[in-house]
């Protein structure tokens, strides 16, 4: 084995996967005069610092640094905060999110539970007194407010008096103001509660009462002392959190926006911009209908502005609902098997161009889409709906944008981590430099499609690959809104690492996987089951013949964690002919004891639809288990309880069926943060599976 190949688990898991030291997080001004962004200072540094790039004279300047700010990184957060950040997956300390106003003049950020405003022109810092536990602060639109949830109330500071006032709260403990409930921030994508009025003088909130949300208790097995933390879950035909929304005047007026909220219970998103209705976008407790609502937010009523149904689902798009400065409504729609910008109800997007996103709207709009799945392109439509490519290199690009600059983004095959540019009106400004590390590892990909199904498909050999048949390891997510077969060199480390352990491994999207139109995705509703395992099967078949010779069909293992965790143990469940080893992090189990809004858009409700859950399950299939199963679970994970994995070995000692199981204590859904967990995961897995598949004898 290489020394590079040795130490690739340690680099991993000190730079958290090569994203510490990258600039991310961009928010460019609406006249594009700047851009604001965070970095931290090294390749295994976790504490990102706020920067600005002023486009002239073309220079970035450090703004704010949490260890100035300090005198220490101190992480004892917010239990808020702490939740936020395992929703959004952030793996990174100090400054990891921050709100601006339109212009960048100023922005707002929490450290250690307090809150700081930074005047971006002349990186000016003030933390100010506020109440405890502070989160979530933004500047009001026009300078002079800063607002910020504490304890489950929402406050307003006055930064020119330094008085804090309490805008909204309740004594109720089940009931919280200016927040995200768990489901908009684990499934929808909105990771914020509140919203200033273009104008300052008001802000639109929710408030969320979870009384009714079933409570789970969370409890450290290696530490009986300590109590068990409490959250509330919604599992599948649960019920959810009430989220209502109002108008909070800053005379202390209060008024309800009104809707169906029975029919329409999910609040998806508000937007609320200079020039712009108060908007709101609400979806179906079955996901089959949206309505966008123009809201008036001096009497709370509202006005159906569109409505849109399916007879599935209906997706949520990041972006939207927006209004083009003419006045016309933004938004996609699936028509044409494709997920298609329109503006009021025209397409303006092409068939067969998937849009994933909208990054931006003003005279114009800015968008990700996708004609290869592969690959990821920004585009501008124009108000007279001519989309132009502003990426063109095979890669994954994205970015923010504001006025006539955009930054671009840009992850490729041919170099590893990912290039950020700012271009003004299709011309290169600068480029705003990365701290990342290089990895160790080159990862050597041969890219390819099944002649069934046309799956993306890639395949790794080890970079010193020996002669003849070679063990094989799929390494699938495998599931809705995640894609691992994608021209980022970077997409595809881990692979290479197990790749130069002895493995020849292969990755494949398959059915329900996004990019790739709207009967693709559906394929899997009413069973996350079936497509997705024999994507895999007909992805290994297809590869074996493309390669011959290269792989032991009698000795293939299976990998993944979260959905790719659920199918690695389907896999081996199921079909025992074809995997003879599996590795499963993380898996869910039974989707009745998976959130709300994420199963029910595939499975339906349980008491409406049992048989989507009967045939989706694995816990019933526990008998079947003939090859060697690692289950690992994080016991701290409020995303996919250990629950899973606990009935799921329960369910597979009652039948006799060996297995072993891997508990993480302390550990969450994702084990990135804790760097010798991560690091060292990687080591068991491979002796787990060199043992499996008796490659040392």
């Amino acid at each position: 084995m290489r020394p590079e190949a040795q130490s690739f688990p340690r680099q991993s898991a000190r730079t958290r996967r090569f994203t510490l030291g990258q600039p991310r997080s961009f928010v460019v001004a609406e006249d594009g005069s700047r851009v604001a962004f965070l970095r931290s200072g090294s390749g295994d540094d976790p504490v990102n610092a706020l920067w600005a790039f002023d486009i002239e004279p073309g220079a970035e300047r450090l703004v704010a640094d949490p260890r100035a700010l300090l005198g220490h990184l101190d992480e004892d957060l917010p239990a808020a905060e702490r939740a936020r950040r395992e929703r959004s997956r952030e793996s990174a300390g100090g400054i990891v999110s921050y709100a601006a106003d339109p212009l960048l003049r100023s922005a707002a950020f929490a450290l250690a539970g307090r809150p700081f405003v930074a005047d971006l022109g002349t990186a000016e810092v003030r933390s100010l007194p506020s109440a405890t536990g502070a989160f979530d602060p933004r500047p009001s639109p026009r300078a002079g407010r800063l607002a910020y949830v504490s304890e489950r109330t929402l406050r307003v500071i006055d930064l020119a008096t330094g008085e804090d006032k309490l805008l909204a709260g309740d004594e109720d403990p089940e009931v919280s103001w200016g927040m995200a409930e768990f489901i908009a921030a684990e499934e929808m994508g909105r990771t914020r509660g509140y919203w200033w009025a273009p104008d300052g003088r008001s802000l639109v909130a929710t408030r969320v009462d979870t009384t009714s949300v079933q409570e789970l208790h969370l409890t450290d097995p290696s530490d009986p002392a300590r109590p068990p933390v409490s959250i509330r879950y919604p599992a599948a035909g649960t019920p959810n959190a009430d989220v209502s929304l109002f108008v909070l005047g800053l005379d202390g007026g209060r008024i309800e926006i009104g809707w169906d909220r029975g029919a329409f219970p999910y609040l998806v998103t508000v937007t609320w911009r200079e020039g712009e209705p108060l908007t709101l976008l609400v979806q179906s407790r079955d996901q089959r209908a949206t309505r966008v609502l123009r809201a008036d937010p001096t009497t709370g009523a509202t006005m159906m502005i569109r409505e849109d149904r399916d007879p599935a689902w209906l997706e949520i798009v990041p972006g939207v609902p927006r209004w083009l400065a003419d006045g016309r409504l933004v938004l996609t729609a699936e028509r044409d098997d494709t997920r298609r910008l329109i503006f009021d109800d025209v397409p303006v997007t092409p068939p067969g161009l998937q849009v994933r996103r909208i990054v931006h709207v003003g005279a114009d709009a800015v968008i990700t889409a996708s004609a290869e799945p592969t690959e990821a392109h920004l585009f501008r439509v124009s108000g007279d709906g001519e989309p132009k490519a502003l990426t063109s290199d095979p890669g994954v690009h994205y970015g923010a944008a504001g006025g006539d600059v955009v930054v671009v983004v840009s992850a490729t095959m041919e170099r590893s981590g990912s290039v950020a540019r700012l271009t003004r009106g299709g011309e290169d400004v600068g480029v705003i430099r990365s701290n990342a590390e290089a990895p160790f590892l080159r990862p050597n990909v041969m890219f390819g499609e099944t002649p069934g199904r046309d799956l993306r498909c890639a395949v790794l050999f080890p970079t010193d690959a020996p002669a003849g048949a070679l063990p094989v390891l799929l390494d699938p997510y495998g599931g809705p809104h995640s894609q691992r077969v994608l021209r980022a060199r970077d997409a595809f480390l881990q692979s290479q690492w197990f790749a130069d352990q002895g493995f020849v491994v292969l990755v494949a999207d398959g059915r329900g996987t996004p990019g790739r139109g709207t009967a693709w995705e559906r394929a899997v509703h009413g069973d996350l089951a079936s497509p997705v395992l024999e994507d895999q099967i007909e992805a290994l078949h297809a590869a074996s013949e493309a390669h011959p010779g290269a792989f032991d069909l009698g000795r293939v293992a299976i990998r993944g964690w979260s959905f790719g965790g659920y199918l690695a143990a389907l896999a081996v469940l199921r079909h025992p002919d074809v995997f003879h080893a599996a590795i499963a992090g993380a898996p869910v189990t039974d989707w009745r004891l998976y959130d709300t809004h994420y199963t029910e858009r595939y499975l339906g409700r349980p008491d409406e639809n049992p048989e989507a859950y009967t045939r989706s399950s694995i816990i019933d299939d526990a008998a079947k288990l003939e090859c060697p199963l690692l289950l690992i679970h994080g016991l701290a994970d409020d995303n996919v309880i250990a629950a899973h994995t606990l009935r799921l070995s329960a369910a597979l000692l009652a039948a006799g069926r060996p297995h072993s199981v891997l508990p993480l204590s302390g550990v969450t859904h994702m084990t990135t943060p804790q760097e010798v967990v991560a690091e060292n995961l990687l080591l068991f897995q491979v002796a787990f599976l060199r043992e499996a598949l008796k490659l040392d004898n």
